[in-house]
């Protein structure tokens, strides 16, 4: 199959108007094939870009982008429960799963995986294949030789699989709200402090060193993925989807070098070279597919 790049759903509590505009300019602009749409960190989130949905919905299709509709990745109360059930019993969505609980609602019908199911092995994807699975974004902390041994297995079960390659690398969830503790706030009067971080609010060591990145509930890395110099590897080992996690910044020039560096008009070396140009300032790194600690980069 034709590699293609997806655009994976926003993870950041942006303005609405923001995020609306956000995806007008992939429709119009981006050259990505699928796009991923839905809350999928924060339920209580979800209704701020409901008056915006459908219009979004309408302006990707119309531009020709696949749409999927991703679904919460961490369940823990009744209106977690509703928003999953929402999404993912419509009959009339293709839904991305992000927690099991979305598989009981889903009943064996086609649909994707996403990267917080955390498919680390072959009969892990044999299992979701086996009940309806069509493709699975990987999780970014597999190594190079984990993702060709997976890729080797879902070919022979006619499953598509993703990699995210550029981005910031989602760690952790948790019931907790770190952005409302920071705040002096609890997880229920939040008052969505969330929003005054639109790429997240970075967590220094003692030492003042950057570290990681706060979310919400979401624990993120500080560095930013970056696998465009090992697309070439990936491709070859039989990954044909290559996710970009969007930022509030630089996401369109982003996905134009990896467009580049797939249609081969431009070298890795290039396209890494144009990706530190970008306003989005983290320093890149690709360690766990190197086997190393994952904030490492490897030249």
């Amino acid at each position: 199959m034709q590699p293609f790049l997806t655009l994976g759903p926003v993870l950041l509590n942006w303005p609405a108007e923001h995020w609306r505009d956000f995806y007008f300019q992939v429709a119009d602009e981006m050259p990505v094939e699928t796009v991923f749409i839905g809350e999928v960190v924060c339920s209580k989130r979800a209704p701020l870009f409901d008056r915006h949905f459908e219009e979004v919905v309408s302006r990707l299709k119309a531009a020709g982008k696949r749409v999927v509709f991703s679904t919460l990745a961490e369940v823990t109360s009744k209106i977690d429960r509703r928003l999953v059930k929402r999404v993912a019993a419509s009959d009339e969505l293709y839904i991305e799963a992000n927690d099991a609980s979305a598989l009981w609602h889903l009943g064996g019908r086609p649909h994707a995986v996403g990267p917080y199911l955390n498919v680390y092995n072959e009969e892990s994807l044999e299992f979701l294949c086996a009940n309806g699975a069509r493709s699975v974004c990987l999780p970014p902390e597999l190594p190079a030789n984990a993702i060709a041994a997976m890729a080797n297995t879902a070919a022979g079960l006619g499953c598509e699989l993703e990699v995210q390659v550029y981005g910031r690398i989602p760690l952790a969830l948790s019931a907790r709200c770190y952005h409302a503790r920071a705040h002096n706030k609890t997880k229920d009067s939040c008052l969505f402090v969330c929003d005054q971080d639109p790429d997240g609010m970075v967590l220094c060591t003692q030492e003042g060193r950057p570290f990681l990145t706060i979310n919400g509930v979401q624990t993120q890395s500080y560095s930013c993925l970056n696998l465009v110099g090992q697309l070439q590897e990936l491709i070859a080992a039989g990954i044909s989807r290559f996710r970009i996690s969007p930022q509030s910044i630089g996401t369109g020039s982003t996905a134009e070098c990896f467009q580049a560096v797939l249609q081969k008009k431009m070298s890795a070396e290039e396209a890494t070279a144009k990706l530190a140009e970008t306003e989005f300032e983290a320093p890149f790194s690709n360690g766990f597919y190197h086997q190393k600690p994952g904030h490492r980069w490897c030249s």
